[in-house]
């Protein structure tokens, strides 16, 4: 009785449900993101424990400030060429991402996903990484293959479908896979590759192998099993992998806050796991390439993994299926406060006396140039708009590495029906 009457003056329970900030229509202020100055965050040494440095997983690491300086003690000091390279990379993926989304819009293909705001992710990450690194990236890091030197005809043929997609047609566009290059086929479900990073590096340390994994997720995937399934197997067996969790603030039309982000940073949930925890400006391609080099030597020291969050801003759609215009302002992506990726390095560039507005310029036009003729080359193989381009009977080709016998079976009598119907197909 005394329980039920202390009850009753009790206020009713009320549900939080997340709420973005801006939509459709509302005026953008960002004033409340927090934005540390750049060169203020400490740099550890990589021996440290993590439960030493569980700050920076709260606060912000970045190198170049508001004049386009390098600053601070993660600052990398890496030459002009390095810094140009991965300018080059940044720009061509951005190129790339403009020919295919038009392409898409065109009837070309069925579907793709643009970088746009995104690519210091990969493309710094891939040049603090060695080349035989494994990566396990999600499908937005599309950079990693460019970084890599991946062929980009290769890349075009895999989402047009065509003759030359060495995939065989059977995999959605953009879903690349390139074993020679470190980079594990993508899945279209969501955090899969976690868990598969840290088996591929609990194997390669098994072995006394020198190569790390490294792992990229959005923040919205953080929330699926996978996720914490991985990182408690890494924790465990101090696996050398790194966890890049890509904060773009959007996970298709759901907003981070429905992945804990109103709560606390995502770069925070390494604490709990007793794994370093980073949290980096994710348009800052020094600060990406300086926290993922930090992280590498840290897996490759045997100190076990770092999860690395990349606060960054998804600039365009989801998808060329999403239109972010029914979701969320339209003033968003100008009014980022950490800017434009590309912008930023090329600044940089510019204010060490490495680079000039007349060199950009021609290098823009000159990598347009480029990725157009590729796409024409590809196109001679075919486009995904104009039907099937592989020979229906490969269909059964790689799904095994030795075919079993009700497939031999299911493939002969497919075969035996194309002869007998007199249709050849898609046979070429």
């Amino acid at each position: 009785m005394a329980a039920e009457t202390t009850r009753a003056n009790l206020q009713p329970l009320t549900l939080h449900v997340p709420e973005p900030k801006f939509r459709p229509g509302d005026t953008v202020d960002f004033a409340a993101v927090d934005v540390p100055p750049a060169g203020a965050q400490r740099r550890p040494d990589t021996a440290e424990e993590a439960r030493a440095f569980t700050d920076l997983a709260y606060t912000m690491v970045r190198v170049l400030d508001e004049n386009g300086q390098a600053v601070g003690p993660w600052d990398p000091k890496l030459s002009p060429d390095t810094l140009r390279r991965m300018l080059y990379n940044m720009v061509r993926l951005r190129a790339f991402d403009e020919r295919m989304f038009r392409a898409q819009r065109q009837g070309k293909t069925s579907f793709y996903m643009k970088a746009t705001g995104e690519e210091a992710v990969a493309i710094a990450a891939a040049q603090a990484l060695d080349r035989d690194d494994m990566c396990f990236p999600s499908y937005r890091q599309q950079g990693l293959l460019i970084a890599r030197d991946y062929p980009l005809i290769e890349m075009m043929n895999q989402i047009y479908s065509n003759r030359g997609d060495k995939l065989g047609g059977k995999q959605l566009p953009i879903m690349y896979s390139a074993k020679d290059y470190g980079f594990f086929s993508i899945s279209g479900n969501l955090t899969t590759q976690y868990p598969q990073a840290v088996g591929w590096a609990m194997a390669s340390a098994a072995k006394g192998d020198t190569r790390i994994a490294a792992a990229w997720c959005g923040e919205g995937s953080t929330a699926e099993g996978d996720f914490h399934s991985a990182c408690t197997f890494a924790a465990v067996y101090r696996a050398p992998v790194i966890f890049n969790v890509v904060n773009n603030q959007w996970a298709i039309s759901s907003f981070s806050g429905f992945a804990g982000a109103e709560a606390t940073t995502f770069a925070a949930r390494a604490i709990g796991y007793g794994i370093a925890g980073l949290r980096v400006d994710g348009n800052d391609a020094l600060a990406v390439y300086a926290a993922t080099l930090w992280a590498a030597e840290r897996a490759r020291t045997n100190r076990g993994a770092t999860l690395i969050e990349h606060f960054t801003y998804r600039a365009e759609g989801h998808s060329t299926s999403d239109d972010p215009s029914q979701y969320r302002s339209a003033g968003e992506p100008t009014a980022w406060p950490l800017g434009d990726p590309i912008a930023r390095l090329k600044q940089h560039l510019i204010v060490i006396g490495e680079w000039d507005e007349d060199r950009h310029a021609a290098q823009d036009k000159a990598i347009a140039e480029e990725v157009r003729a590729i796409q024409k080359e590809a196109e001679k193989n075919g486009i995904l708009g104009h039907g099937l381009h592989q020979p229906l009977d490969s269909l059964f080709d790689g799904v095994f590495e030795e075919m079993p016998w009700h497939l031999r079976e299911q493939r002969q009598m497919m075969l035996d029906e194309e002869e007998a119907s007199g249709r050849p197909w898609a046979r070429k």
